[in-house]
């Protein structure tokens, strides 16, 4: 159960700096959005941290054996 609340704990507070981040950042480089757009962008950066998450785990645990 501890795993899963790490693993939940780490997604949410990832996607808060992601928008947090972006929130910061983009105007610096001229790009203007919109709250509901910087949810939206940081819902797919979520969606590909996970992936990445999940892909080297299987690679090092495949690597172990």
């Amino acid at each position: 159960m501890m795993s899963l609340a790490e693993v939940f704990t780490n997604v949410v507070v990832g996607y808060g700096l992601a928008v947090a981040t972006q929130m910061v950042v983009f105007p610096w480089f001229g790009i203007e959005t919109s709250l509901q757009d910087h949810m939206e962008i940081g819902l797919a950066f979520v969606a590909v941290s996970l992936a990445r998450g999940y892909l080297l785990r299987r690679l090092f645990e495949r690597m172990r054996r």
